[in-house]
């Protein structure tokens, strides 16, 4: 039996984080993410951290929506071009706070970095949540901290200073933030603000923050620290059309009371909600614009004779070279498809040239076609030689363009010939 596609729940990729068990590697995601996402509506799709994974996204298609969350610090070398101007011993004294974050994971950073990058070019909905969001802002051209404290707190006055985590009291620590008036933020969280102060509460676990905000963003809340602590772009915020694009530096699926499922606050679960609402109106899009297309193009009796001419075109070229016979000039007429067809095309491969020498094609046109494949081998060898300069994350987001060019000129050449056979049998 077939299966129905419209009742088939939407897929939302998740990055697992890797630790150790046992002397093994160990991929996980948290509970309350994928409670979250299934009691929306929305089916998690966890994509393991096991490297080269950010080669083979296409397989996890169709993307529905894609969260973000937890992990290691992300490669400085991706955002920040200059150093931070923090000294070696500082570096030491980080790693040595912060053991279990400054572990580098690039292979991570390559398959989230890669998903981040194909939500923004397809205009899928993104929640970034902690690191998520700042995958998210890095994705974008903004940078990072390296780490709030030697950055940020030192160079603000006392009453300003915040402490974003607090390994002696983890899960219990929070901290004051300042909501943004008529962003999603205020609105999830307008019943909890008290006497027009305009802030709430929040968790911290992370010793780096958006330190320049991408250009397409506007910050949701800030700490008093002036540290950002969610934003969005809103121009890619309508859950109703599918449109969510945002990050958030807590976690308020972890705002819980103490040893209860109680939220700290009702809006807590909305960022989940209305991504998920997101999600759902996003895939809806996808089945609708792909029912609408033309599933198969039948070609009216002129095209079908043009196609005949072609084929005749090559099997009259190849006879006349195979047999050396002469050809009868009423068939000279029929080459003429077949000549410019072969003119027209311009990226020939080797093996493709000899197979026209075996076809005839040499009797009308060889010296052009050489001239193309010539130049398509030089072509072929300085893109090789500049491609093998750049670097995996370089060859990713390229191969990611040509392939989103090449479904674009897919949908739009299928749409052109369904239009030119509704316009030859009208």
């Amino acid at each position: 039996m077939a299966t129905d596609l419209s009742v088939i729940l939407p897929r939302v990729l998740i990055v697992s984080r890797r630790s150790v068990r046992k002397n093994k590697f160990v991929d996980f995601v948290g509970e309350y993410h994928l409670d979250l996402i299934v009691n929306y509506g929305a089916v998690p799709v966890i994509v393991p951290r096991v490297t080269g994974v950010h080669m083979l996204l296409d397989s996890f298609e169709p993307i529905h929506g894609v969260l973000l969350c937890e992990g290691e610090d992300i490669d400085p070398s991706l955002y920040e071009a200059e150093t931070s101007g923090l000294s070696p011993e500082e570096l030491e004294e980080i790693r040595r706070l912060h053991a279990s974050d400054t572990a580098i994971d690039k292979e991570k950073d390559s398959i989230e970095l890669r998903l981040a990058k194909l939500c923004l070019e397809r205009n899928i909905p993104y929640l970034g949540i902690c690191r998520g969001s700042q995958v998210l802002n890095v994705a974008c051209g903004g940078t990072l901290y390296q780490d709030i404290g030697k950055e940020l707190t030192n160079k603000v006055s006392e009453d300003q200073r915040v402490v974003h985590i607090d390994y002696e009291d983890y899960d219990g620590h929070r901290h004051e933030v300042e909501v943004v008036e008529n962003t999603p933020l205020h609105n999830w969280f307008r019943d909890s603000l008290q006497d027009e102060k305009m802030e709430i509460l929040v968790n911290s676990y992370h010793h780096q923050g958006v330190k320049r905000l991408a250009q397409r963003f506007v910050p949701m809340a800030f700490a008093s620290d002036g540290l950002i602590e969610g934003f969005y772009d809103p121009d890619a915020y309508n859950p109703e059309e599918g449109k969510f694009i945002m990050g958030l530096q807590f976690h308020p699926e972890r705002m819980r009371r103490p040893d209860t499922d109680e939220f700290d606050y009702p809006g807590c679960p909305y960022a989940y909600q209305e991504f998920v609402k997101a999600v759902i109106a996003y895939q809806k899009k996808l089945i609708c614009s792909s029912t609408t297309l033309p599933k198969a193009l039948k070609l009216d009796q002129e095209m079908e004779n043009k196609r005949k001419t072609i084929v005749r075109s090559f099997s009259l070229a190849r006879y006349i070279y195979a047999g050396g016979h002469g050809m009868n000039p009423s068939k000279e007429s029929e080459l003429e498809a077949g000549a410019e067809f072969l003119e027209s095309n311009t990226v020939l491969s080797l093996q493709q040239e000899t197979r026209l020498k075996q076809m005839g094609a040499t009797v009308r046109n060889s010296s052009s076609i050489f001239e193309r494949l010539k130049l398509n081998e030089d072509r072929e060898r300085l893109a090789r030689s500049v491609m093998g300069k750049m670097s995996v994350e370089q060859l990713s987001d390229l191969m990611s363009f040509y392939h989103m060019m090449g479904q674009i000129c897919s949908e739009v050449l299928e749409r052109k010939l369904h239009g030119i056979v509704n316009e030859l049998t009208s």
